[in-house]
């Protein structure tokens, strides 16, 4: 009869948990590289054109880093105070900033050059953007409760906003309508303009005595829906109904200091004071992800292509999280829908049909011809036994067993061992005449599987043969005599937790049959 190898008993793994695809997807960005800057990062805006650099304003100064490398690739540090909202035009050539003076400059993003200044603030300017609409229009909103909007090459006011009472913290043109401002105040409102009217067209929000200051002010691309941040606390308002609040909700414990969409604007994240940036679904505003950051977020942003997320915080630290987007998302390309679609066959005219396709290696193995009456022998080889098995095989019981009790041998191949040598009933001869050396090895696996659910009953079985066997050297060693004092250290204390487990359990059954009860 041939040898039967040594069967590995598998163990029932728990059950990991289960993510929804939504929740995979955002997990893909990960690898998260932290870049420590002087002073907390106030703003972080990605360039809507390619490569998609983006800019990241902290201190005094504005830094254009590359999303590929993450390096910086141009400082702008010609501020005479803290600098305030990089952002960088659509086309990705101009770069405008505001600082704590109340200047807002437009500079060159290739040779920082300063190309225009802008300096009717008479206090901080913590908003400044460029209309994505009208590109040679800039949007600035100050501490001295004013909303300008600037031509640029003429670098005079289009208009000025005076309705708001307290700081303007945040603001934006709209996407769709370059005549529309939405702004939000510390005055607990938020605002549209008309450009056209110089008027404000609409008030949301600052209707009760107790109202927050609103920290972000976000629209829709579609211009009809608007979201705002006050606290905790995000609002979603409709504006072709008149500014009316649909719904309220918070999910966050401290101040929400952000917000962003993705590049199709059907995800939303928030970043607030408690570390944790969400992602809701707004089709359903459900929070599909969240993920945690070592400090508060101050500033929240996500590239156009949705590979890269960058958070800043209020430590100085800039988090960028990447992610690997798949080869199906990059076919959008021209050359490779090219190659795709067989151009480059109907330009050649059909003289290399197979260009761009790979050869396609056949799993089935081909099967030999020859004549009906031809006899094939086949050859087996025969299966190469592991070390173990060919220890067993020789009855070499205790060679056997420290071939198993190496550091790169998994414990359901050594207690499997164990249990083939207990059916063997070789397991006492594999255990005896050992010295310290030798028998050390056996005590650390018992020490650190004592307490394993799955290997417990077998770990108290060779423990108590051990015992048995050694039990007339003991004290001749202080090597082994520590360890067996630390298995019987660690067989006490689990004693002592599973008498805690039994209390517990029935306290709980006391629980569940009281409500049983009361139900009934």
């Amino acid at each position: 009869m041939d040898y039967q190898p040594v069967v590995v008993q598998r163990h029932a793994r728990p059950a990991a948990a289960k993510h929804s695809p939504e929740s995979r997807y955002w997990r893909q960005f990960r690898h998260p590289v932290f870049i420590k800057e002087y002073a907390p990062v106030t703003s972080i805006q990605f360039s809507p054109s390619k490569p998609h650099r983006y800019a990241v304003t902290a201190a005094t100064r504005v830094q254009i880093y590359a999303p590929r490398t993450q390096k910086v690739t141009k400082t702008i540090s010609r501020f005479k105070d803290v600098a305030r909202s990089g952002n960088i035009r659509p086309d990705g050539k101009l770069v405008v900033a505001g600082d704590d003076t109340g200047l807002v400059q437009v500079f060159d993003i290739n040779s920082r050059a300063i190309l225009r200044t802008l300096d009717s603030h008479k206090q901080p300017v913590h908003i400044t953007k460029f209309s994505a609409l009208a590109p040679t229009q800039v949007l600035s909103c100050s501490d001295d409760t004013t909303v300008k909007l600037w031509d640029v090459p003429s670098q005079t006011e289009v208009v000025t906003f005076h309705a708001h009472t307290d700081y303007v913290r945040s603001g934006e043109v709209s996407t769709s309508n370059p005549h529309l401002i939405l702004t939000g105040s510390y005055d607990a409102t938020m605002r549209l303009f008309d450009t056209r009217t110089s008027q404000c067209e609409m008030l949301m929000g600052g209707d009760t005595s107790n109202a927050v200051p609103v920290e972000q002010v976000k629209m829709f691309p579609s211009g009809t829906m608007a979201l705002s941040t006050a606290g905790p606390i995000l609002r979603l308002w409709d504006l072709v109904a008149g500014g009316r609040c649909l719904r309220a909700f918070s999910n966050h414990q401290k101040t929400i200091t952000s917000l962003a969409f993705d590049g199709s604007a059907s995800r939303l994240l928030t970043g607030s004071l408690d570390h944790m940036v969400k992602v809701y679904d707004v089709s359903s505003y459900k929070v599909v992800h969240t993920m945690r950051y070592p400090a508060p977020v101050l500033c929240l942003a996500i590239s156009p292509d949705e590979t890269h997320i960058a958070a800043g915080m209020s430590d100085g630290t800039l988090s960028v999280r990447r992610r690997q987007p798949k080869a199906s998302e990059g076919a959008d390309q021209p050359f490779a829908a090219a190659l795709k679609s067989g151009a480059f066959e109907t330009f050649l005219g059909g003289t290399l049909p197979a260009i761009g396709q790979g050869r396609t290696k056949s799993k089935t193995k081909p099967k030999p011809t020859g004549d009906v009456d031809e006899l094939r022998i086949e050859s087996r080889r025969a299966k190469r036994l592991k070390e173990y098995d060919r220890l067993l095989k020789g009855f070499k019981y205790s060679a056997a067993l420290d071939s198993v009790l190496r550091k790169n041998v998994p414990p359901t191949t050594t207690f499997s061992l164990i249990q083939e040598l207990i059916h063997r009933d070789g397991l006492r001869s594999a255990l005896a005449g050992r010295d310290d050396v030798l028998l050390e090895p056996v005590l650390r696996l018992l020490v650190k599987h004592v307490t394993d659910p799955r290997f417990g009953e077998m770990v108290c079985d060779v423990s108590g043969l051990v015992i048995e066997v050694y039990i007339p050297v003991l004290g001749q060693s202080p090597l082994i005599d520590s360890l067996f004092m630390r298995l019987r250290k660690k067989v006490l204390a689990e004693i002592r937790f599973q008498k805690e487990l039994v209390k517990t359990k029935g306290a709980l059954e006391m629980i569940f049959a009281s409500a049983t009860l009361t139900a009934a």
